[in-house]
């Protein structure tokens, strides 16, 4: 009995095995009931909420999965978490300058998440990036204050020029970062004609890079910004024009993920060069904007990786304005305002993709036979009795003999020498000689490199509701790992390892690349499924880039998406429901009408009665089947 009760899994065993109090950012953790549950503090008060019962409240108000699950309070403790250290930076630093902080929209351009970080970010004057004509639009639209700043990137033409004007027009602080040499004249001459004078800014292309999937956001050869010789040009010509006064902002953007403090802190210090020898030219200046950059730690190691980071926010803010204050005090430069544009670390936490599996494959034997066959070739005989003679000390040749003769075996079956039945055998025998080695692998002393891994090589398919293309795009193109976890039974010790499959018929549809805090994974330990009980899973860190990146390829559209609002007494408020596309929508968006497909389908039952095939009752049936499947979820539905 004692040796069970040691034994016993617990909460806390199943948060250290996916690292959730890691990468959680203590908004994430696991109750004693084994639920993952949501932390956040309301009204100075901490609160928590189990997802599983977010769950429940949804299925309950018929809400099928994949759901988008976006947690309004963590955007907003975002973007509190960001301006607060940012002014205590400032503050304990003595830098005379304030902090204005934008989000880009590219990084999730949906109207909930936009609408939500200008309510709660106007207190602190928080503003809006746009890198787009459309973008510009809606920043125009939801730009909370006039204190709140306006960055305009990207390219831009004369109708995105005179909307920027007018916003200055009226108030607003709307800053051109000129990109390219061709921008400045094209502004130049709109200003004049409309009779407003521009807020301009430059982007500079840094030398300084740094590491991670964005590296080449900086550099000589960075797709986008202005060399020394360009800066210098456009000061000439806004002398030339009695316009240098308009020039007032110095930009760069090293990347959109650096996980390495030390790069950030070498392109201040340039930055911060470049900023003083402006205005020694004359520029009026007064706003310094760092970009993005700032890292989200998807595996909770803590390092300089790609997917994680080595330093806090407390420390990003302090090395920059440190660094700052350090350069500009030494050519006695007023201190500027620093301006960065921290989406990824804005919204990446306030998303959860939630979604059930459906099904499981596995890679593993069935009970063998007592004896074979006595018509058994003889690759097959040779196969069986490996499991006979392996040992300890010829572990590595059985496991190469065993390739070769199951390798025979196909060869064999190809040239119809193999049955269809004794191959099945040969494969199951095939099995059992690795599940074998792989059992007793932990038993040699020193692994041989053919075996290494070979326990990783028998996992189980977990298939899931959902699409890698729609929801996490970044994981198949550029894999992008976020964390994934089971949101219930963690009193239960997860036995399976396992991969995640997709429902499009695609190969790539796979998750096969996990968190972990020393190394990736390949595999993800999970719970064996039970009959008649759903079995949840999220996928957390999200809320950046995926939405809008997702594509439909199998033409699966967008998933059910849910607002909630966590309360002081631990209940949770649904604020905005987005129904997912319904199979109609998605076919509209790859040019085909609906009603034209439900009137073909019409036409071919018609059809079908007229041959003879089917009773008209049936083909009323039917077409009533086809137009409720149009009007369906394109996800799987129970």
């Amino acid at each position: 009995m004692a040796k069970d009760l040691l034994s016993k899994w617990t909460s806390n065993d199943s948060a250290n095995l996916y690292g959730i109090k890691e990468w959680g950012a203590g908004y994430f953790d696991i109750n004693p009931d084994g639920e993952v549950i949501v932390k956040t503090t309301v009204s100075g008060k901490k609160v928590e909420v189990s997802l599983m019962d977010i769950v429940s409240g949804l299925t309950q108000r018929g809400t099928q999965m994949p759901v988008l699950l976006r947690l309004e309070n963590l955007l907003d403790n975002q973007i509190s978490l960001l301006n607060n250290q940012f002014a205590k930076a400032i503050k304990d630093g003595g830098y005379q300058g304030n902090y204005r902080g934008v989000f880009p929209i590219k990084v999730n351009q949906q109207q909930q998440v936009i609408e939500e970080i200008a309510r709660f970010g106007e207190k602190y004057h928080h503003g809006l990036e746009a890198g787009s004509k459309a973008e510009l639009m809606v920043a125009l639209a939801m730009i909370p204050s006039t204190e709140s700043l306006i960055i305009c990137n990207g390219y831009k033409d004369a109708e995105f020029f005179d909307m920027g004007l007018y916003a200055t027009e009226m108030g607003y602080k709307c800053f051109f970062v000129i990109e390219t040499p061709s921008e400045l004249p094209i502004l130049m001459e709109r200003s004049k004609a409309l009779g407003i004078a521009p807020r301009i800014g430059v982007r500079l292309k840094l030398s300084s890079r740094a590491g991670g999937h964005w590296q080449d956001s900086g550099g000589d050869n960075s797709l986008f910004g202005l060399t020394t010789s360009e800066i210098i040009d456009i000061i000439d010509q806004l002398k030339a024009e009695d316009m240098l006064s308009s020039l007032q902002l110095l930009h760069y953007h090293l990347g959109s993920q650096i996980p390495n403090i030390r790069d950030i802190r070498n392109a201040v210090q340039e930055t911060a060069r470049f900023y003083t020898e402006l205005v020694q030219e004359g520029a009026q200046m007064g706003y310094l904007d760092l970009g993005g950059g700032l890292a989200v730690d998807y595996d909770g190691s803590q390092t300089n990786y790609v997917h994680s980071k080595n330093y806090t926010l407390g420390e990003y803010c302090t090395d920059i304005v440190e660094g700052l204050r350090t350069v500009l005090d030494e050519h006695e430069v007023a201190h500027p305002n620093i301006v960065t544009e921290s989406g990824r670390a804005t919204v990446a936490y306030a998303s959860v993709l939630l979604f059930n599996v459906l099904d499981v494959t596995r890679l593993e034997s069935r009970p063998l036979p007592e004896t074979l066959p006595e018509d058994a070739d003889e690759m097959l005989v040779n196969l069986w009795e490996i499991l006979g003679y392996m040992n300890l000390k010829n572990m590595q040749e059985c496991y190469n003999d065993a390739l070769y003769y199951r390798s025979e075996i196909r060869e064999r079956f190809k040239h119809g020498q193999v049955s269809l039945r004794h191959r099945a055998l040969g494969e199951n025998i095939f099995l059992q000689v690795i599940e074998e080695i792989s059992a007793n692998l932990g038993r040699l002393k020193r692994v041989p490199k053919e075996l290494e891994g070979l326990d990783q090589a028998l996992y189980d398919i977990y298939y899931c509701n959902f699409s890698v293309f729609q929801s996490l795009p970044d994981a198949w193109a550029i894999d992008q790992i976020f964390p994934i976890i089971p949101i219930h039974r963690h009193r239960e010790k997860p036995e399976r390892q396992a991969i995640i499959g997709d429902i499009t018929c695609d190969s790539d549809g796979k998750i096969d690349k996990f968190a972990d805090l020393h190394d990736v994974k390949h595999t993800i330990s999970l719970h064996e499924l039970k009959a008649h009980e759903e079995y949840y899973l999220g996928i957390f860190l999200v809320g950046a880039y995926q939405e809008t990146l997702g594509d439909l390829h199998n033409l699966l559209g967008d998933t059910n998406i849910v607002s909630i609002r966590i309360q002081e007494d631990g209940s949770f408020d649904i604020l905005r429901e987005i129904e997912g596309d319904s199979v109609a929508e998605v076919i509209s968006y790859v040019e085909y009408d609906p009603k034209d497909v439900q009137n073909q389908f019409r036409k071919k039952a018609e059809q079908a009665v007229r041959s003879g095939k089917i009773s008209v009752q049936r083909r009323k049936t039917i077409v009533e089947s086809y137009e409720s499947s149009m009007r369906g979820y394109t996800y799987f539905e129970r």
